[in-house]
Formats: C-alpha cells, sequence, structure tokens
C-alpha cells in the first residue's frame, strides 16, 4: 500500500512539472523575444541606424541578407514555434523577421 502511494506521488509531481513546463515555454518565448526586440534596439542605436519593426516572412519574400545579426533559437517543444532574424541588408538597413521553426523536441524517451 506504501510503495502505491508514494508512486503516486511521484506520477503525480511529474505530470505537475509537465504542465508547469508546457505553460512555461509561453512564457519563456515571450521574453526571448521581449530581449531580443531590446537587444537589436540597442544595436541599431550602437551602429547609429533606425530601430527594425519585426516582420512576419512571407513564403517567397525576396531577402537581401549581406549580415546576419541575431537569430532567436528554437524553444522547446513538439510542434512548430515562433523565431527571429535579424539582418544587415546590402544597404546596411536593419530588418527582422519573424517566422516558424520546428521546436526542439525531446520526445523519444531519453
Amino acid at each position: 500500500m506504501n510503495f502505491y502511494k508514494t508512486a503516486l506521488g511521484v506520477l503525480t509531481a511529474v505530470l505537475s512539472f509537465g504542465v508547469l513546463a508546457e505553460g512555461g515555454g509561453d512564457r519563456t518565448f515571450a521574453l526571448m523575444m521581449e530581449r531580443n526586440e531590446k537587444a537589436m534596439a540597442d544595436y541599431a542605436v550602437r551602429n547609429g541606424k533606425p530601430v527594425p519593426q519585426v516582420q512576419a516572412y512571407r513564403y517567397g519574400m525576396k531577402l537581401d541578407i549581406a549580415k546576419v545579426v541575431n537569430v532567436t533559437p528554437p524553444i522547446r517543444a513538439c510542434n512548430t514555434v515562433p523565431s527571429r532574424m535579424t539582418y544587415e541588408d546590402s544597404s546596411g538597413k536593419l530588418t527582422t523577421l519573424e517566422y516558424q521553426v520546428m521546436g526542439v523536441c525531446r520526445n523519444n524517451g531519453s
């Protein structure tokens, strides 16, 4: 009987952590995007450039990427998640694109 109570307690704790991790991913992403916007604004000011506005990537967009300034890493998720890339084009203008990438999924039991 004691074994079952312990096993039930462990199972409940594991499931609770899983739920927290799922909700935590949204908060983690929002914080990561907020920090990215601030870092890119600081970068623009340091380099005397206008702060880039975030644009949604559309399939087939013509991109003029001369230098990648920053790419946000994907978060832990087993689905697509937003990511951002800030780059300078050949004229030196900063552009930030938001697009979808596959999250880092660790659902294989390892």
